[in-house]
């Protein structure tokens, strides 16, 4: 496993991390660094602790000991430059109940200084296939249907730092496959993806490496950990 690093040229990174709650720890202590352009897949079995790992990455949740480092800098999603650089994908609620698919893009998009936010929202619209959804509430949108706009929400916004739980739930057998190619091009214009995933094609599309998350985590190779999926 890659030792934690905390240099600008390092995106994302857990120096001696332990995380948890009052009744304890979940899993062993992380030392890892994401490269900007890296893709790194956090696997495991369900209750390891993978999305207590993203919710300590994310600044939500402080670790129980340890330091995760943003861009260098200790994270705090209270800055302005976290909000600014990190994109996530984490809760299926993490929408505005008012809002329609189109009204949440334009947000997103205007909120973070798109200069042609229409073109932005049309182009995720198309890319997630909410065409004919684009028009309504997400009480009206099946589950699958509120994840593809929640990823296109993430997306449509400049980041640096993308964090997703489980991108592929409730996406079809095709859409997770642009998911991929999509993840796959975001890495190679320069951001840092650090996903939790169960699914062994999304993490062969366009992961670089992989932490078993358990309680002595390790590092796998993508062709390891497809197979631990897979196992």
């Amino acid at each position: 496993m890659s030792a934690a690093k905390k240099t600008p040229q390092v995106a994302i990174a857990a120096e001696e991390m332990l995380v948890g709650y009052d009744q304890g720890t979940v899993c062993g202590e992380l030392n890892f660094s994401v490269e900007p352009g890296d893709v790194l897949a956090l696997i495991g079995a369900n209750g390891t602790g993978k999305s207590t790992v993203l919710k300590a990455l994310l600044g939500a949740l402080e670790p129980a000991e340890g330091k995760v480092y943003l861009l260098g800098s200790p994270v705090d999603d209270r800055e302005l430059t976290f909000r600014r650089d990190v994109s996530s994908v984490m809760d299926e609620d993490a929408f505005f109940p008012s809002l329609t698919v189109r009204e949440h893009l334009i947000l997103m998009a205007k909120g973070h200084g798109l200069p042609d936010p229409e073109a932005a929202v049309n182009a995720e619209i198309s890319a997630f296939g909410l065409i004919d959804r684009e028009d309504a509430l997400p009480s009206e949108l099946s589950s699958g249907q509120r994840r593809r706009m929640l990823l296109a929400s993430a997306f449509i916004r400049p980041f640096r730092v993308l964090v997703l739980d489980e991108p592929e739930q409730r996406l079809d057998p095709a859409t997770r496959l642009a998911l991929a190619d999509r993840l796959r091009g975001i890495a190679a214009d320069g951001a840092a993806i650090v996903m939790a995933t169960h699914d062994a094609e999304l993490l062969s599309g366009c992961a670089d490496w992989a932490i078993v998350i358990d309680d002595e985590p390790y590092a796998l190779t993508v062709e390891e950990a497809v197979a631990h999926l897979q196992s």
